[in-house]
């Protein structure tokens, strides 16, 4: 056995112990897909810049089979991989990557893809994914978009070099598939804020649309299924996923944060990690109830997109009304200090209080719906508590 099928046996392993992979279709894709095929280069970490990552590299191969999302783009620019690689490390935002194999799993199976079926995909990116979907569901039954033309160019070409030959097309994925077919199917492999009209009428009554939302709080995967009248609706699924958003669906960079005084800190027993953390079950309702408000990391430079899941130290939280919050640790206890027109910190209280007082809902008691007129989120049922998707 080659040491990349070897290690293909391997990431599939992986996958079966995270409990992410269970179909014996998907596992059967998953074992015979080159992923190495798909990034014959990338960018890694190294020490808060990115580095240039290619075959030479001798880790090159054990890092195309980790668990690990790598990116592959920085700032829309093909041309920032090779100025890493001539001159060192360089500064950039993540703007296209090979997702985590993990969530890549859980997106595939929640798609429920049965023989026969036409699956669109949203967000090209490397081809990897296209080519899962291709192993899987056949000559001929698979589609996808993307808006980077060199992204795309790439990626058929990879694809070709691992036998496979889905309909390819460059566009704004929010627009659908430019031939207008009709699908079974349709994965996002992007995050949007709101669930873009064409991606109903491209898909049949009761075919099914898995997307990740982005939501600057409580984002995470949802799927619908599309009724005879173009509308969707679904459940905000239990596992969890994030993902760069649609380029029309990316937010502005927030303005710089105002220095508060010595005497503008209080103390606070809600930790901000309640409110950010995804493993925290209260952080899908408070992004509910602060909807526009996002999270920065001060000594990144407000740079919301910066690689690396949110923490304590260094958080702030802002919205485009100028509101704002300030988080730190001092002496083991949580402190804030906020100012703007609304006082943000006071409407997170609120909504842990409200949240408790709702039997603590987790993501998965709550669902979405779409129609011509609103796109919302309700709990327990369509016809409870709702508030507004975007």
């Amino acid at each position: 056995m080659t040491s990349s099928g070897r290690l293909r046996r391997r990431l599939v392993e992986l996958l079966l112990d995270e409990d992410v992979l269970h179909a014996p279709e998907w596992i059967a894709a998953f074992r015979a897909v080159p992923r190495h095929v798909f990034l014959p280069r990338f960018f890694t970490r190294a020490g808060g810049l990115w580095a240039a990552v290619d075959r030479g590299d001798p880790a090159w191969l054990e890092a195309v089979y980790s668990r690990d999302v790598l990116v592959t783009q920085l700032d829309d620019d093909p041309g920032r991989w090779e100025l890493a690689r001539t001159t060192g490390p360089v500064t950039g935002t993540p703007t296209s990557s090979s997702s985590m194999p993990a969530i890549m799993a859980i997106m595939l199976e929640e798609l429920r893809v049965r023989d026969g079926q036409r699956v669109l995909e949203i967000g090209t990116g490397t081809g990897y994914n296209a080519a899962l979907l291709s192993h899987r569901c056949g000559a001929g039954q698979v589609s996808t978009v993307d808006i980077d033309p060199v992204l795309a160019a790439d990626a058929r070409e990879r694809l070709a070099e691992a036998g496979y030959r889905p309909s390819c097309a460059v566009g704004d994925g929010a627009l659908g598939f430019p031939a207008g077919t009709v699908f079974d199917r349709v994965l996002c492999t992007a995050s949007v804020t709101s669930i873009p009209p064409t991606w109903l009428e491209q898909t049949v009554p009761g075919g099914l649309i898995v997307t990740t939302l982005n939501r600057p709080i409580g984002a995470g995967l949802v799927r619908l299924v599309v009724g005879e009248d173009g509308t969707g609706q679904g459940p905000v699924l239990a596992r969890d996923g994030r993902f760069m958003p649609l380029r029309a669906h990316r937010l502005p960079e927030a303005d710089p944060l105002p220095m508060p005084s010595r005497d503008d800190w209080e103390q606070t027993r809600l930790p901000m990690s309640m409110v950010l953390q995804p493993r925290k079950q209260f952080e899908f309702f408070a992004g509910l109830s602060l909807p526009g408000v996002r999270a920065v990391r001060e000594h990144d430079g407000l740079d919301p997109n910066t690689a690396g899941g949110p923490g304590e130290a260094g958080l702030a939280l802002v919205h485009p009304d100028g509101s704002w919050v300030r988080h730190r640790k001092r002496a083991g206890a949580n402190e804030v200090a906020q100012g703007g027109p609304r006082a943000l910190w006071e409407v997170a209280e609120a909504a842990y209080v409200e949240w408790c007082e709702l039997d603590k809902p987790d993501r998965d008691r709550f669902g979405v719906t779409v129609t011509g007129e609103r796109q919302e989120f309700w709990l327990d049922a369509p016809d409870g508590p709702t508030w507004p998707l975007a």
